[in-house]
């Protein structure tokens, strides 16, 4: 790999971006791909984005191998509540960059979470600051609609790929009547993931947090909203 395509692969990697390095078999020439952009790898070098995968593929009769990079996975936890603390170890071991966030230090402390990025902000300042990308879930798990409200209000209206809310279908149905009061789009509400995590009849707070990381992997790998 040439050093000038070293450098524009670290610049996109930097502006948290993806891209895919396109090599033709017959001859080795490179070329880096924007796979939203609509040229002749387009198709190819998108679906390799989206599934995450590289390998050898086969456009117009040429041979070529698509290389993926993608900018980090990242979870943000609204809350440092006890499920939070499973749900940080598990997506952890999944290869997320996790970030609890919780006004109340008491909760989301380096003792109840060690060696986990914490942020203290309130939930909308915490938003703004960490902008929400296609490569980001957001879970609000504290059952405050002052905590939880304002996380969810940014998350749908950012480019994050899961976002999922604690609670049941009654305190589901108060939620989404407070955001539509807030003017949140009702369209927007049907991205919100609750009651979250799969059905699978999950009771402690470490089912429930694999219940979420399945969840959240079913999504990312297959897509789709609730």
């Amino acid at each position: 790999m040439k050093q000038s395509t070293i450098n524009v692969l670290r610049q996109i990697r930097d502006a948290k971006r993806p891209a895919v390095l396109a090599t033709r078999l017959a001859d080795g020439r490179e070329s880096i791909i924007d796979p939203e952009q609509p040229d002749g790898l387009g198709p190819a070098a998108l679906d390799a984005v989206r599934t995450d995968r590289s390998g050898p593929v086969e456009i117009d009769g040429e041979e070529w191998f698509l290389q993926v990079f993608n900018p980090p996975l990242r979870m943000l936890i609204i809350g440092g509540v006890h499920i939070a603390q499973h749900l940080n170890t598990m997506a952890r071991q999944a290869g997320y960059d996790v970030t609890v966030i919780d006004p109340r230090a008491a909760f989301a402390s380096t003792e109840r979470f060690p060696g986990t990025t914490l942020n203290h902000q309130w939930p909308d300042a915490a938003m703004a600051e960490l902008t929400p990308d296609h490569r980001t879930a957001v879970v609000a798990l504290t059952h405050d609609p002052k905590i939880d409200d304002p996380a969810i209000h940014a998350a749908l209206e950012s480019n994050a790929f899961y976002v999922g809310a604690l609670g049941s279908r009654r305190t589901h149905a108060g939620r989404r009547e407070r955001l539509q009061a807030a003017d949140v789009d009702p369209a927007l509400l049907d991205r919100i993931h609750a009651p979250i995590g799969l059905d699978i009849g999950a009771r402690s707070p470490a089912e429930i947090a694999l219940s979420i990381v399945a969840e959240v992997t079913q999504v990312l790998r297959r897509g789709g909203a609730r």
